[in-house]
């Protein structure tokens, strides 16, 4: 992989993994635009390098949270910080249950079915329409809020749902109050993005070559400062009810999506 294209996919990866216009989604639709040989495919070892990107920059951006949550953890009582530790981990179920159990039927999605992108994109579009809409509360998470939000995150594996877009809307639907609703949501995916990034490592199939350390140090470090950027501008846009903008877009290009697929299908 050439420095452009690792510099391109960082950038792609860090926005989109904040930003609630499904990154899966559109790397699908640019490779039936330009051919599966104009977008070169990741190795596992860059997505895996990316993903770790994004997770340090989510950790940098909730630094103070995650320290306050760890030392509330380590007390042992339960109280608000083990029980936000515990929300994430219930959260976390679905999407872990869909990884183990159905892991062959979501890779099969992915081969560049753009007609199912592009419904899924006009879904996305629709939850940030009318998550948008929400009147803001104070509400927290609940427990069986976390477990509703893990199921959205479970079906934002589908090419085309923002995982980002998915969580923060139904929490925000649920009626939890916005800002509360994206901190939920960019913290509950840290751990699973460990877990798969410990996963891909144990399976063996990371092929390292030492040639490739400058293309995997520049995608990291672009995945890492796009996402640092997206997430703090995500927080700010969600506070701000600036989700519509977005919504707009999602449909724009799901619209266009399904046109492709309509025409040359």
């Amino acid at each position: 992989m050439d420095i452009i294209n690792a510099i391109i996919l960082g950038i792609i990866q860090g926005l989109t993994e904040f930003l609630p216009v499904s990154s899966s989604g559109h790397l699908e639709i640019g490779k039936a635009i330009l051919g599966d040989q104009s977008v070169p495919e990741e190795s596992l070892l860059f997505t895996v390098v990316l993903h770790f990107a994004t997770a340090l920059s989510t950790i940098v951006v909730f630094r103070k949270d995650i320290l306050e949550l760890i030392k509330g953890a380590l007390q042992f009582k339960w109280n608000e910080d083990l029980q936000f530790v515990a929300k994430i981990v219930i959260s976390m179920i679905p999407a872990v249950i869909v990884g183990l159990f159905f892991e062959e039927q979501l890779e099969a999605l992915f081969g560049g079915n753009i007609l199912l992108v592009g419904s899924m994109l006009i879904i996305t579009a629709a939850l940030l329409f009318f998550a948008d809409k929400a009147k803001d509360t104070n509400k927290k998470v609940s427990f069986s809020n976390a477990l509703i939000i893990g199921v959205s995150q479970a079906i934002a594996m589908l090419p085309g749902i923002s995982r980002s877009g998915a969580t923060i809307s139904t929490s925000v639907l649920l009626g939890n109050d916005k800002t509360k609703a994206a901190r939920f949501s960019f913290l509950m995916v840290v751990p699973l993005i460990f877990g798969k990034i410990a996963k891909d490592i144990l399976s063996g199939d990371l092929a390292y070559n030492s040639s490739h350390i400058t293309s995997l140090s520049i995608g990291f470090i672009t995945a890492f400062v796009a996402g640092l950027f997206a997430c703090t501008w995500m927080i700010a846009l969600v506070k701000k009810s600036k989700l519509t903008y977005f919504a707009i877009y999602c449909a724009i290009v799901g619209l266009i999506a399904i046109l492709f697929s309509i025409l040359n299908g």
